[in-house]
């Protein structure tokens, strides 16, 4: 068992918070889908290199997607929660995730202002008068 992935016990005390299957067809295994979830997560890598042992990477894709729009994370979560807060176990100061974003200006990260124009340094035209000529094969 890779170490993102969850064990029996952690398994056993999710799969009551899981959706149960609805009207359709017959959906992956959740289990299945959600190591491939927790794999995606911890490796940070693009939805499409998800390995092939935990099914479609679409399939993987929108089961994430339709958790979170219908709250199903949330579920464990809030469970979680509860059940520290109850046994005096959580700590409130590591609850808080700061989200926000801060957007530099291009001078702030070395790019100068927009109509400011290139030093001659840097300019293609300053190479010596010297050089050979384009080639091409």
């Amino acid at each position: 068992m890779m170490r993102y992935e969850l064990n029996e016990r952690q398994w056993r005390a999710l799969e009551p918070l899981l959706p149960h299957q609805g009207r359709g067809g017959a959906w992956k295994d959740h289990r299945t889908i959600l190591k491939g979830i927790l794999w995606r997560l911890h490796t940070g890598a693009p939805w499409r290199d998800l390995p092939s042992r935990y099914g479609p990477w679409q399939t993987v894709y929108s089961r994430f997607v339709r958790w979170r729009k219908d709250g199903t994370w949330l579920r464990p979560m809030r469970t979680l929660q509860t059940q520290l807060t109850r046994r005096d176990e959580l700590d409130q100061e590591v609850l808080f995730v700061d989200s926000s974003v801060e957007c530099g200006s291009r001078a702030a990260a070395g790019g100068g202002k927009k109509a400011a124009q290139a030093s001659p340094e840097t300019m293609p035209w300053a190479a010596p008068e010297g050089a050979s000529p384009p080639s091409s094969t």
